[in-house]
């Protein structure tokens, strides 16, 4: 079993964009705010108003979808009309194949 298999199940419809308009094919991977077991994510941003969250989350997605590649392109991730830019990929493993790809992925807010 891979983890494009599980992802049809508990996934949400995902696809890869960047600057020049292109988009992947849509697929399914899971998108969740990150859970804060140490500061490093935790910055916070100042405002006029008080400190805003930075928006960091984990993702998990498939095997055949290797975010890491991307990350150097300026692509995003982009669900559900939100996007996330890439801060961090690894690969995880069982054994010696590519079982899923987890990543830290940062909301991104465009100004027009």
């Amino acid at each position: 079993m891979n983890y494009s298999k599980i992802a049809k199940y508990v996934g949400r419809d995902i696809f890869l964009t960047d600057s020049d308009n292109w988009k992947s094919p849509v697929f399914k991977a899971q998108i969740q705010p990150l859970r804060y077991k140490n500061k490093m994510y935790l910055e916070g941003i100042p405002t006029p108003i008080g400190t805003t969250t930075s928006g960091y989350y984990t993702y998990i997605g498939p095997e055949t979808h290797d975010l890491s590649k991307l990350s150097q392109d300026g692509r995003v991730v982009d669900s559900q009309g939100i996007k996330y830019t890439i801060s961090h990929c690894e690969k995880i493993f069982v054994k010696q194949k590519v079982f899923y790809i987890w990543a830290i992925l940062k909301e991104t807010s465009e100004v027009n």
